[in-house]
């Protein structure tokens, strides 16, 4: 068969015989069972007594709906697992059916490992679903804190992107992405279908969708729920995809059907990829899927107060409502719980009967404790070149013009060779890589790109290591599943539009947040951001692409996960991005310009600037005779930094007694108190840096609300003064950006004219110079459709003390 053939999906009958059949649906019960206890018991976990009211918990908190669905697949994947020793990875997109995940990794053995204290019987069974959305327990979803998860689920849409960055340069694993009704609702699930055309059969694993549909979502019926098969099949098809439907209420039915579609899928994928790795020429890959149709809460009860809850939207939560104060509830649930015959499935200790264990795989072929779910067990370290390799030669201050991304692109393209071999890194982004100026990595690979190609296409090939889709979730999505299954990465992107996966950072940092006080978890690669193409250079674009709150984003996350960079110039680019690639459990969000601009520090210079992450540059200051102090000029980013070093100049000619300090800080998070984040300076550090009573006057790349969040606890905070994007923008000049936002260089000279003592009624005449130049400008570009030629051309016309007499 080729590998676009089509196999019979027709519905199978399978082989598996009653005994078999009859095993795995004991274990299924036996999942839901302690899905059931989970949700609603505190004591008497194998129902030893009958149900009390101090028996069931005072909140019934959790999700049941999709809850024995979930169990029927990890039931049933166990059994692929033993047939065909294949490395699986669940991933749960119902992240509400954490009950499930817990229940699963619990029975076969690994949730006891990793804690010791839910043993395995009926104590151990008692503490789990005690622990369950319990005060001092676990989420109710598939959390950080559950075995075998990578994703949470929590916040729907992210489970197919996830499973596919966790397939790509895993040749060996198989990720079985179960995806919900409402997931599939979501705009950034429906994106993730197309993952399937960046899936490379050679090197990369394969990812097997398993579309859940139960019909309901919390309140009402779903889109696909309620789509037919023709139309379900015709839409799945068109997606690239060999569906397989699986569909009914019989247990038993449904437990032949479902092996039997198992065994055909993943024979189709070892088809595949038996063929792909041979050497056959793939063409047009249809990778098998499977459509589960079940009913909502199956199992659970029928009917509550006379209301339909099986097969309803009624079964999403917690079905029987008041089962601890209300006698009559409390008895539906223990016939509910007693339907599934626990005697049947745990000794009289409380533990899994001995036929059941052995359903499950043992050791890392569990899916609780496949190291792929716990990545950091599979990270190796990247290896990286030397960033000086790269570096810009500087002869002096302000003395060479450079493209700060695309000195980074060469680096990157270093950071591929290296790694060649190795195949764990990856660079996505949303079709901007060229754009962006790392275009040197096509000289070492190519964009990933599964489809067909014409003779004219450049650079698309199977294998390559670039991945570009003009989608941010997909680009976030795919990256975090490379990294929580053990690899390394980049996302670069526009600056304006990384606020598209505001929300899916937000989850990521969580993730990171909680895994890194979970012992076992092991640290994984960080999560890079390269923004670019950014606010003060998207003059030509216009508002839309006028945008630097993602930072704001940043910093309101926790400190040991966040960090944010701003460097000024290339080879502190070079520096910092070098820093981040051998970071692990961070998000990195470096901030940097593409365009040609002037160079400020040597390679060796930028080494000591950024690993200090701020920094008085003593060549552009004039405070260096002893003299006291008049201003502090402090600046962070590359357009900020050039504007102050353009208004020093123009302070030094006006006012050339006036004792000027330049600040230029890297890493923002120094500017917090140590006691708030790790890089913070010390208030000593900072009162040595900025004063404890000179003004400050601070150009910033972002909001400058940003600035004075960071720095209200420090002393000379009233003496603090940011300009930064006030949200005017508009298609217009470079410099005009910034003069709208008053972050332009006469703007600066202005204000320190404006705040140091003594100097308004003394410098007027400078004050109409800035004033004048500013209204030149505007003549000139409304004019001339271009800046002024003292502005295009400016340069720093001063020397470093260290050049003086050379």
């Amino acid at each position: 068969m080729s590998l676009t053939d089509h196999a019979d999906n027709s519905p199978a009958i399978s082989g598996l015989s009653d005994t078999q059949a009859m095993l795995i649906d004991r274990y299924w019960r036996a999942a839901n069972y302690v899905s059931v206890g989970q949700i609603y018991l505190l004591d008497n976990p194998l129902l030893r007594e009958p149900l009390t009211h101090e028996h069931v918990k005072p909140r019934l908190l959790g999700h049941w709906g999709t809850t024995p669905g979930l169990n029927f697949i990890y039931a049933h994947l166990n059994r692929i697992i033993l047939a065909r020793d294949t490395d699986l990875l669940y991933v749960c997109g119902p992240g509400h059916g954490g009950p499930g995940m817990v229940a699963n990794t619990w029975l076969e053995g690994t949730y006891s490992e990793i804690y010791p204290a839910i043993s395995d019987d009926e104590e151990g069974m008692r503490r789990l679903f005690r622990q369950f959305s319990f005060p001092g327990g676990i989420p109710s979803h598939a959390a950080p804190e559950t075995p075998g998860s990578i994703h949470e689920g929590g916040e729907l849409g992210y489970a197919l992107v996830h499973a596919y960055g966790a397939a790509f340069d895993n040749p060996e694993l198989v990720v079985a992405c179960v995806i919900g009704d409402g997931e599939a609702e979501t705009g950034p699930l429906a994106a993730s279908w197309h993952s399937n055309k960046f899936l490379d059969p050679v090197h990369d694993g394969a990812v097997l969708p398993i579309l859940h549909l139960n019909g309901y979502k919390i309140a009402g019926p779903t889109i696909l729920g309620r789509s037919d098969d023709t139309v379900l099949r015709q839409l799945l098809e068109g997606y690239g995809h060999e569906p397989f439907f699986v569909e009914g209420s019989d247990p038993m039915d449904m437990h032949r059907q479902m092996a039997a579609t198992l065994d055909r899928v993943f024979d189709r994928i070892a088809e595949i990829q038996h063929a792909a790795r041979a050497g056959e020429a793939p063409g047009t890959i249809r990778w098998p899927m499977i459509v589960l149709r079940s009913p909502k809460g199956w199992t659970g009860p029928k009917d509550v107060d006379g209301k339909r809850v099986e097969g309803f939207w009624r079964a999403h939560q917690v079905p029987i409502a008041e089962a601890r104060e209300n006698a009559a509830h409390r008895r539906l649930l223990e016939e509910w719980m007693r339907s599934y015959r626990p005697e049947e499935l745990f000794d009289a200790a409380g533990r899994l009967l001995p036929e059941l264990r052995a359903l499950a795989p043992a050791g890392d072929k569990r899916m609780g404790s496949t190291p792929y779910a716990n990545g950091g067990r599979l990270r190796r370290a990247l290896r990286r070149p030397d960033w000086r390799d790269h570096a810009v030669a500087v002869p002096s201050p302000g003395g060479a013009i450079g493209e700060a991304t695309r000195q980074l692109g060469k680096y990157l393209a270093d950071v591929l060779r290296l790694n060649a071999d190795a195949r764990n890194f990856r660079i996505m982004g949303p079709d901007e890589t060229a754009s962006n100026r790392l275009d040197a990595v096509f000289e070492v690979t190519d964009r990933a790109w599964m489809q067909r190609t014409e003779p004219y296409d450049e650079h698309l090939a199977r294998g390559g290591r670039v991945m570009e889709v003009l989608s941010e979730h997909l680009c976030q999505g795919w990256l975090e599943g490379y990294l929580l299954t053990g690899r390394h990465g980049l996302f670069n992107c526009y600056e304006a539009f990384v606020h598209i996966v505001d929300s899916m950072f937000n989850q990521h940092a969580k993730w990171l947040k909680v895994s890194r006080g979970l012992d076992w978890r092991r640290p994984i690669a960080s999560f890079n951001y390269l923004l670019t193409s950014h606010v003060w250079r998207q003059d030509h674009n216009g508002f839309s692409h006028q945008d630097p709150g993602f930072i704001d984003l940043v910093v309101n996350k926790k400190a040991d996960v966040v960090r944010v960079y701003l460097p000024p110039d290339a080879n502190c680019l070079l520096r910092v991005a070098d820093h981040c690639l051998g970071t692990h459990d961070r998000i990195n969000v470096i901030v940097a310009g593409k365009q040609p601009a002037p160079q400020w520090l040597t390679a060796d210079e930028a080494e000591t600037h950024c690993a200090a992450g701020v920094g008085i540059w003593d060549w552009a200051g004039t405070d260096r005779d002893g003299r006291e102090l008049d201003v502090v000029m402090a600046c962070a980013g590359d357009v900020p930094t050039l504007e102050t070093l353009a208004a020093v100049d123009l302070l030094r000619q006006h006012i050339p007694e006036l004792k000027i300090r330049v600040v230029n800080v890297v890493d923002l998070m120094t500017l917090q108190p140590r006691s708030e984040h790790p890089h913070g300076l010390s208030d000593n550090d900072f009162d040595s840096l900025f004063t404890r009573n000179k003004p400050i006057v601070f150009a910033f790349h972002g909001y400058p609300y940003l600035i004075h969040r960071l720095t209200y606890r420090r002393a000379n905070h009233a003496n603090l003064h940011v300009r930064g994007f006030k949200e005017e923008g508009t298609t217009t000049t470079p410099f005009d950006m910034v003069v709208r936002n008053g972050l332009d260089r006469f703007h600066l000279a202005m204000d320190v004219i404006d705040r140091v003592p003594g100097l308004a009624g003394t410098t007027a005449h400078a004050k109409q110079a800035f004033r004048d130049r500013l209204i030149e400008h505007k003549q000139y570009i409304t004019t001339h459709g271009e800046d002024m030629p003292g502005i295009r051309e400016w340069s720093w016309p001063y020397r470093a003390p260290s050049d003086a007499g050379d």
